[in-house]
């Protein structure tokens, strides 16, 4: 019987016997393993190239796009204003979404007769109006009876 590796190439697994000292085997061993990692450095550098590339021209494809929607949206805009308004995007109506409250505190309120009376026309109590306003009742009640 005839073993299969005569007169065949050597297998790769199969160590080879030479006459090298353990120094330049070790030298030799050394110098694969610097050569599979540069390789696998080289590799590793053109893969992060290429994403980077990818994430550049997907960005890119991304900001057109959404120029071209604004482009429809501004045309449709200028044709039809109701249209536009009726499809632009709106916040979420979920209620377990906290709003931040808007500060009020330096708001003026326009506090004037013409205004008191035309709340009071609408159903506003005398002591609701002198509260959200900060005057007194009888302030309230003078600028009711003044007639325009």
């Amino acid at each position: 019987m005839v073993d299969r590796s005569w007169g065949g190439p050597p297998l790769s697994n199969v160590p080879v016997r030479t006459n090298d000292s353990l120094e330049e085997r070790a030298a030799r061993r050394a110098q694969a393993r610097e050569d599979r990692a540069n390789a696998r450095g080289g590799d590793m550098a053109e893969r992060l190239e290429a994403r980077a590339k990818a994430r550049e021209a997907q960005a890119a494809e991304r900001e057109r796009i959404r120029q071209e929607r604004l482009e429809a949206e501004a045309k449709l805009a200028q044709s039809d204003p109701h249209t536009a308004a009726a499809q632009r995007k709106r916040g979420s109506g979920r209620k377990d979404i906290v709003r931040e409250q808007r500060d009020t505190t330096g708001y003026a309120m326009v506090v004037n007769a013409d205004r008191i009376r035309k709340l009071a026309a609408r159903g506003a109590s005398i002591a609701s109006l002198s509260a959200v306003l900060g005057l007194s009742t009888q302030e309230i009640e003078e600028a009711l009876a003044a007639t325009p």
